[in-house]
């Protein structure tokens, strides 16, 4: 550490206020706050802003402008330049600049996480506050230190300047560690002064008051958190905590399911909606010590305890408990408390599974989450039958041992309550019987790993009416049923999720597919023996997200609705042979904007018509589809942006279509089949920059005189200073904003011959191809204001450029 380290003094946080505001008043100016022992950051600076801006006894303290900048979700460099701008409410004029640098951005496919600051704002940025006496409380959720701050127009804040900064870094996650073992920390060059305390200083009650100011964070900064008050945050925040304590690094999958916890547990209402749980998990992650539970028993009675090897089991009333062991033995549980309403037992082992000790549960009326890893039972009598609150069962690994306690119990009282039924590796017939489906109307979630297979799906038509959420995954046998499942989502109306990962045995999807109307996910990692995506009706309009890795299934389920990432998924293929999938259709997909495909060698046929999908990226997205000869992107309003992969020897495309239009349906152009070319080109495009995309993929994959170019521009919407350049071979076409006139735009001298007028009916479909033995077609329609009304005028000017000699 290069900067001079400061422990704070005080018990609270009214004592740390005081003693940063008589550093302020110093030479030290640029100052970061670490928290105590990383917690409360955030909070704390909040409040300093807050105090600042009320302050005007102490002249040292009195600053013409306040900036608070929260940058801790970190999206880019201009997305700091856009919160600078904002605080300083900066005129439209300027905003408009950052719109527009954005959207330019779009078209030429720059990632969102390297997008730069504009030096023009950075200036209008600097003048204003160059003059000023200004604090920055600033929460950054970047890599770097403040240098980014110079860059998007902050004047530099040396030691005898009259400006001062406070900064905290990534506070979006709730950290308790020692600053020493933040290596970032140590690399700190523009600050002056280093600034922390340690969690045991702080007063009684006073850690807790900062998790209920963090919890306030939290629901302010997203505002789709609906229906979660500040009690609701702390608990699904001490459960998080909870969980990543407890469960072990083998099975830590098991945290992934945090937020059907906290719904089963009572936390969370049953009926919350899908962003709120998706915002909820994202924001509630723990970077903690090892010892961290014991810094905490310190300042407040956790709600829970955890057990583990070494331990014993010490009796009292907890709401969560989780017991972890290496052998067979309990580590002194013999009931569960009748509190109890989390229960997770855990046998780390690799041989035959522990048998649960009799009366367990006996007294578990309260549970409502139960989790068993390596148990056995009685199948036909479970011990847990007793327990009528009981909302989440997950098993794992579990076997039958038919010398339990109980009877054979023909109605099972507890079934009716389940909302969740997790299977992994419990090969558990009778709760899968159609008897016992038949108890479960109000299950929301059904997931089976290596379990059955997707022919499963045979036994829902009238059953499970308020499945959400349906996960059948990596199976190890299928059940001797039918396997005709045309039908399985006929009644499945309220089907959010469906997870068919590794189901190696399935060829084609069920028809009744377009009847689960609001599915928002389709995971098909691993069928590699699925032949088409394509149902006859069409997949849901809602569907969101689309992932078919031929490489997989991924490690572990993703988090609700989105993508499992990158580093989660397999990296070399399963099999040799590669997905036989051949076609896949995602067209009305109004809704969806996620997607990944990989490693489908076989696929030709790509449709993502009508979808939200605003740049296709075959380096990210769409990655080793070498066969891929026909791509379809009809009525794809949205699309700014294709991103082509660089390898040539990986691209075969023969057929490209694309229409940005809206609300103009998915019709396909006519094709000349007696003409052969190694690619066609059929694309009407609103807006002329998405011809950047076309050019990349012509320049890098194919010959001049192969090419059959149909390219028409409905409106030319881009009325700045610069020009897109659609250059090919020896061909260059320059296609300027509306502020150009079509005689500038179309060399008149050597194409006035194909200049005409079209008439004032917008074109609905694809046009036919010009009667003339031309393979090049350039349109632009260009639309013009009327008596105060657009109307669409077709000053639509061809150039056909012939094939090169």
């Amino acid at each position: 550490m290069r900067i001079p380290v400061e422990i704070a003094k005080g018990s609270t946080i009214d004592d740390h206020k005081e003693e940063i505001f008589q550093i302020l008043q110093g030479d030290r100016r640029v100052i970061y706050f670490h928290g105590w022992d990383g917690i409360g950051a955030s909070v704390f600076l909040r409040s300093i802003a807050e105090v600042l801006s009320s302050t005007r006894s102490t002249p040292e303290l009195c600053f013409d402008r306040i900036i608070h900048i929260d940058c801790s979700d970190w999206k880019n460099r201009r997305g700091l330049q856009r919160a600078i701008a904002e605080e300083l409410e900066l005129e439209s004029s300027i905003m408009d600049v950052l719109d527009k640098e954005d959207e330019e951005d779009d078209f030429y496919g720059v990632d969102e996480s390297s997008r730069k600051e504009i030096k023009s704002v950075s200036t209008e940025i600097n003048n204003i506050l160059i003059n000023s006496r200004f604090a920055l409380i600033f929460h950054n959720g970047s890599d770097n230190e403040v240098a980014d701050l110079l860059n998007c127009g902050v004047p530099w804040i040396t030691s005898f300047s009259n400006n001062v900064m406070i900064w905290t870094h990534k506070r979006r996650m709730l950290t308790i560690k020692k600053y020493e073992q933040d290596e970032l920390l140590h690399e700190l060059r523009y600050t002056h002064l280093f600034v922390y305390d340690r969690m045991e200083y702080l007063a009684s009650g006073q850690l807790y008051a900062l998790l209920c100011k963090e919890a306030d964070i939290i629901v302010a900064c997203n505002p789709c958190i609906q229906g979660v008050n500040q009690t609701m945050v702390v608990n699904c925040s001490l459960y998080k905590l909870f969980l990543q304590c407890s469960i072990s690094k083998n099975n830590s999958n098991w945290v992934d399911v945090a937020s059907n916890y906290w719904i089963c547990d009572g936390i969370l209402e049953k009926d919350i909606t899908l962003e709120t749980s998706v915002a909820l998990h994202r924001e509630i992650t723990w970077n903690c010590d090892d010892n961290v539970l014991t810094k905490l028993k310190r300042h407040f009675e956790l709600p829970f305890l955890i057990v583990k090897e070494n331990d014993v089991y010490e009796e009292g009333s907890y709401r969560w408990i989780s017991v972890t062991s290496k052998d067979r033995e309990m580590l002194g549980m013999k009931t569960l408390p009748a509190e109890t309403s989390s229960f997770f037992l855990e046998f780390v082992m690799s041989d035959q599974p522990t048998m649960l000790p009799n009366g367990l549960f006996e007294h578990s009326n309260n549970l409502g989450v139960l989790f068993l890893c390596c148990c056995a039972f009685n199948f036909a009598s479970p011990p847990f039958l007793k327990c009528h609150s009981l909302r989440f069962l997950g098993l794992d690994n579990c076997t039958n041992d038919k010398t339990g306690e109980g009877k054979d119990h023909t109605e099972w009282v507890c079934l009716h309550s389940l909302w969740v039924l997790d299977l992994r590796y419990t090969d558990w017939n009778e709760i899968l019987s159609p008897a016992k489906m038949d108890l479960m109307d109000n299950l929301v979630e059904l997931s089976m790993e290596g379990v059955w297979c997707w022919q499963y799906t045979t036994c829902l038509p009238g059953r499970l009416p308020n499945l959400q959420r349906l996960r059948v995954i990596k199976p190890t046998s299928g059940p001797d049923i039918s396997p005709d499942a045309c039908n399985s989502f006929m009644d499945k109306a309220k089907l959010e999720i469906l997870d068919l990962s590794g189901n190696n045995e399935m060829e084609i999807l069920p028809n009744s597919l377009s009847k689960a109307s609001v599915l928002q996910v389709l995971i098909l990692d691993g069928c590699n023996n699925v032949k088409n995506v394509l149902v006859p009706d069409g997949l849901p309009q809602l569907l969101k997200s689309f992932s078919f890795d031929g490489y997989g299934p991924a490690f572990h389920r993703a988090p609700i609705v989105k993508l499992p990432p990158k580093q989660e998924r397999p990296s070399t293929p399963a099999i040799k042979e590669g997905a036989s999938v051949s076609n896949i259709s995602l067209k009305g997909c109004s809704q969806l904007a996620h997607m990944f495909v990989r490693g489908l060698p076989n696929l030709v046929e790509l449709d993502l018509s009508g979808t939200a999908i605003r740049t296709l990226d075959f380096t990210t997205m769409v990655v080793e589809v070498p066969m891929l000869k026909r791509l379809f992107l009809l009525g794809c309003e949205h699309l700014r942006a294709i991103i082509w992969d660089r390898d040539s020897d990986s691209f075969r495309l023969k057929l490209l279509c694309i229409d940005t239009r809206a609300g103009t349906g998915f019709l396909r152009p006519c094709i000349d089949q007696n003409k052969s070319f190694q690619l066609e080109v059929h694309a009407i495009v609103v807006d002329a920059r998405l011809a950047r995309s076309l050019w990349l993929l012509l320049y890098n994959h194919y010959a001049a005189e192969d090419v059959y170019l149909s390219i028409h521009v409905t409106s030319a919407v881009y009325s700045g200073p610069n020009q897109s350049k659609v250059t090919y071979k020896e061909k260059k076409i320059d296609i300027y904003g509306d502020q150009v006139s079509l005689p500038q735009l179309v060399q008149a001298d050597r194409y006035s011959d194909v200049q005409s007028m079209v008439g004032d009916i917008p074109m609905r479909a694809f046009p036919k191809p010009p009667t003339n033995n031309l393979d090049r077609q350039i349109e632009i329609s260009k639309r013009v204001a009327c008596h105060g009304q657009w109307t669409a005028r077709c000053h639509e000017a061809v150039c056909r450029i012939p094939a090169c000699p």
